[in-house]
């Protein structure tokens, strides 16, 4: 007799531990293998063979490993992943000052993107280093999504939901 408000959790058993030690080897084989395939010494050619042979290769186990585990198996290890990340997650609400700081560190690749092609001689070392520029640039667009919380997220993406409605707070006067 189950419990209808207890969630569905698989037993340990030898298929939930197999599924999750295939999965493990699934995310290893590319992260460890192609580098060490390249550090080898072969000819690019065996070298690009045997990388994409590993990454094939891991994209069927991770396969086999959620038809090993079952649906129940696969729902079990996506929900204990889904919780740890969300304890690291951006906040719903943050603080004026950090919402502050997040928006001048969104506005700023977008607006320096948009004035480099026509003052790039004014900003010292761009010439040569535009890649560099540009990578900094997406690492701080990225990281202020996380600074301004998960109502700018809600923000964003009623930007592209047709009925999306602005919802101004009430101020005092």
């Amino acid at each position: 007799m189950s419990d209808a408000s207890q969630p569905d959790v698989p037993a340990a058993g030898w298929r939930l531990k197999l599924g999750i030690g295939l999965l493990a080897l699934s995310i290893i084989l590319p992260v460890a293998g192609v580098p060490l395939v390249a550090l080898v010494g072969l000819s690019a050619g065996r070298v690009a063979t045997i990388s994409g042979a590993l990454l094939a290769g891991a994209e069927v186990i991770g396969i086999v490993a959620v038809a090993v585990m079952g649906k129940s198996g696969y729902a079990y290890i996506k929900n204990h992943v889904f919780r740890f990340l969300k304890q690291y997650g951006p906040p719903a609400e943050v603080g004026r000052t950090r919402y502050t700081v997040g928006l001048v560190m969104f506005a700023v690749p977008f607006i320096f993107g948009w004035l480099a092609p026509y003052a790039s001689h004014l900003v010292p070392g761009y010439p040569g280093n535009e890649f560099a520029y540009a990578i900094v640039g997406d690492v701080l667009l990225l990281s202020s999504l996380f600074i301004l919380g998960g109502d700018f997220w809600d923000k964003l993406r009623a930007l592209f939901v047709h009925g999306a409605k602005a919802l101004f707070p009430q101020t005092a006067v």
